[in-house]
């Protein structure tokens, strides 16, 4: 692990510095990824306004700012390279956990590489390691899907793979308008009887897991639109007997 400043980069080469930042609790916020986050010459975040109110929380007011979001990433990437070429730290945020995981800033990371930039990571919170661990499942293993494609052959062929997972638990992340229609499609390809804990606003002051069957999470009401990003952990067949959580 590199003991050097996030401001300075040996030999006045530029570095890129991956950072997780609060998935809604801000106190998860490590002090090296505010040190990183307030030393840093640029840091590229999807959302510049959800990162300012971060950056105002730490009372950091230096860094600028660059809006690196997958609608616009094949043209902010070259610029990011020449400011680590002139030596620059760039340092790179999601909108919340752990960039990369089912959000922008693989192109970039990539590109750094290709050119021998290094490249660090400031670990930290993450909605699929929370959900996961909090779930009550088995976690020694496990497979990530992230959000599966909206619709087509492409959602069906990666519905029918988590439903032949033979050993592993499946983490899926879905929108809140459309949690109760995946829970029902996972229900017809896997059946009712695989346990699935239900995640939703972790860390936040309204955190809420649902634990149950398949079966049982779909005939449950919503009670009105769901709020907040949902994280679906499927058990694999058979592990339901497995599991301490009545259902």
């Amino acid at each position: 692990m590199s003991s050097r400043s996030a401001s300075t980069s040996e030999e006045g080469a530029g570095r890129l510095v991956v950072v997780a930042t609060p998935i809604g609790n801000l106190g998860d916020l490590s002090p090296r990824a505010a040190s990183v986050l307030a030393s840093a010459g640029y840091i590229y975040c999807e959302d510049t306004r959800r990162t300012l109110k971060l950056l105002s929380h730490l009372g950091v007011s230096g860094p600028r700012l660059v809006a690196h979001h997958r609608f616009n990433e094949a043209a902010t990437t070259p610029v990011a390279l020449d400011r680590l070429r002139a030596g620059a730290t760039v340092a790179l945020v999601s909108d919340a956990g752990t960039p990369l995981v089912s959000d922008p800033g693989g192109r970039l990371v990539r590109a750094a590489l290709g050119e021998g930039f290094q490249v660090e990571a400031v670990p930290g919170p993450s909605a699929l390691l929370a959900a996961l661990v909090v779930s009550g499942l088995a976690t020694e293993r496990w497979c990530f899907e992230g959000f599966l494609p909206a619709k087509g052959r492409r959602r069906a062929e990666r519905l029918a793979a988590i439903a032949a997972e033979p050993e592993r638990a499946a983490v899926v992340f879905e929108a809140p308008h459309r949690v109760g229609r995946l829970l029902d499609e996972l229900l017809a390809a896997c059946g009712p009887e695989r346990p699935v804990a239900v995640c939703r606003e972790l860390t936040k002051l309204h955190e809420q897991v649902w634990r149950g069957t398949l079966g049982s999470a779909a005939a449950r009401p919503q009670g009105g639109q769901p709020r907040g990003e949902h994280v679906i952990v499927l058990g694999p067949p058979g592990s339901l007997g497995q599991w301490p959580v009545s259902t």
